[in-house]
């Protein structure tokens, strides 16, 4: 029997209508999203509030030394004036859609309510240790609209002497101790994950080593509470990777597709992070780049922990702008640190910045003098009846097809004649392309390679 083309077409069609996600993926001539992945490149500004015992030490936070040395007391911890709404308010006025939360962090120590970790706020006299920040949080986020993320840190505890994942000694004791670590480990995932509702993200701080490193095995019971989480990460499984730096940046292109499914294995520390920084454009895996930053980190300094009279190390609007351009605009998402202070507020000066910031990505972007869609044939051209100056184009790909676009040029229409504005590789979800500034009457972008179908969204032009 010999079965017709259209027959084969029809059952294709069954097929994607079925399962639309899955058999689009199957064959796209590139990965694709999830949903979720999707969600965080579209929301392009998060926010990471580190909470810790730090904030309330008097003492200047060094990573290597709180790392191993613990805390003395513990209820120290006593934000007299916690307000959660006016975090989640800050980071709004910026423009983040997402915000995370540390639940723990370097000391061990969990900003909920745990029946498995005794080193939690039911252990202090801070509001009769009644208190969950983690439950305080979330409820702010969803009051106000953005969706709340997780923070887990599980590769140190100082309070536990654990130290990259491992409970320091060798003898019998040093075992049985990690493995009661690693129950306890999975104990505040589960608890994490299937109290507070659905999350955006559950974030493991310098990564969950699992059962074949040693570690506890925390990436199933994510998968089967948050099913729709991204997770964020270990050797198995990373739905996004680090942009290699801690400067709010990545170079461009970052491509948001690798060469494996979870990047953490393979870094590149030796050649200055560099796969990790551009991507791989034939990589089979849609593992996209962030780019993060704490806001306190100008001038020599890098404070994801708030300390007091640091506020000239508030970075000036100018170089959050340069952040913008350099991850949102290269494709990523940026996420700014945020430090609560000893009160139990993000700090006046940090809530104007934040303001700011957010009031001049729209004055900036919000009015484009062009714009313009794709049309039936899927280019990207606008015309304007009089001439315009522009320095700034944003070029915008469907990357719910996958990034499709390889090599392009813009070309503005100057003085009757079409010329080179711009050159590139990579649109993916945003490309601000900076030009000089030049009078033109009409603006296109010329597909010069692609990996099938071009899937364009948008181009606009402005001048800034």
């Amino acid at each position: 029997m010999i079965l017709s083309p259209r027959y084969f077409l029809s059952i294709l069609a069954l097929l994607l209508l079925s399962n639309p996600i899955l058999h689009a993926q199957d064959i796209s001539p590139v990965p694709v999203p999830t949903a979720s992945q999707l969600a965080w490149q579209d929301a392009e500004l998060v926010a990471v509030f580190h909470y810790d015992l730090h904030v309330f030490d008097e003492e200047k936070y060094v990573q290597s030394k709180n790392r191993i040395t613990p805390i003395p007391d513990y209820n120290i911890f006593n934000p007299e004036q916690l307000d959660t709404d006016q975090w989640v308010k800050s980071v709004k006025e910026m423009g983040a859609k997402i915000a995370i939360l540390t639940a723990t962090h370097e000391t061990g120590f969990a900003i909920y309510q745990s029946d498995v970790n005794p080193y939690s706020m039911k252990a202090l006299k801070f509001q009769e240790g009644k208190g969950d920040i983690v439950k305080d949080f979330v409820e702010s986020c969803r009051k106000q609209g953005i969706e709340p993320g997780i923070y887990i840190g599980i590769r140190w505890n100082s309070f536990m002497g654990v130290h990259d994942f491992k409970v320091q000694g060798n003898s019998e004791f040093s075992k049985n101790r990690q493995a009661y670590y690693n129950k306890m480990c999975e104990g505040m995932v589960e608890e994490l994950t299937s109290r507070y509702g659905e999350l955006a993200i559950i974030w493991f701080d310098g990564g969950a080593h699992g059962p074949k490193q040693g570690g506890p095995d925390v990436q199933g019971i994510v998968e089967r509470n948050q099913p729709n989480a991204l997770f964020y990460h270990n050797l198995d499984r990373a739905d996004i990777r680090w942009g290699g730096s801690e400067s709010g940046t990545v170079p461009y292109p970052s491509w948001g597709t690798y060469h494996t499914p979870s990047w953490f294995a393979n870094r590149g520390d030796s050649i200055n992070f560099r796969p990790i920084k551009h991507g791989d454009p034939d990589g089979q895996y849609y593992i996209p780049a962030m780019s993060d930053a704490p806001l306190r980190g100008y001038n020599g300094r890098h404070e994801w922990f708030w300390e007091p009279e640091d506020e000239d190390h508030i970075y000036p609007l100018e170089n959050l702008m340069n952040m913008y351009y350099n991850s949102v605009g290269h494709n990523s998402t940026l996420i700014l640190g945020i430090t609560p202070d000893d009160r139990g507020l993000v700090p006046d000066a940090d809530v104007q910045r934040l303001k700011e910031f957010g009031e001049e990505i729209h004055q900036r972007f919000d009015n484009p003098l062009i714009s313009a869609v794709p049309d039936k044939k899927g280019t990207l051209q606008s015309t304007s009846s009089k001439a315009l100056k522009i320095n700034e184009v944003v070029l915008e790909e469907n990357i719910e097809f996958g990034e499709r676009v390889r090599k392009f040029v813009l070309e503005g229409k100057v003085n009757g004649k079409w010329v080179n504005l711009y050159e590139g590789t990579l649109i993916g979800h945003k490309h601000i392309a900076k030009i000089p500034e030049v009078e033109i009457k009409a603006v296109r972008l010329k597909v010069l390679e692609s990996k099938g179908e071009v899937k364009l969204k948008s181009l606009k032009a402005f001048l800034n």
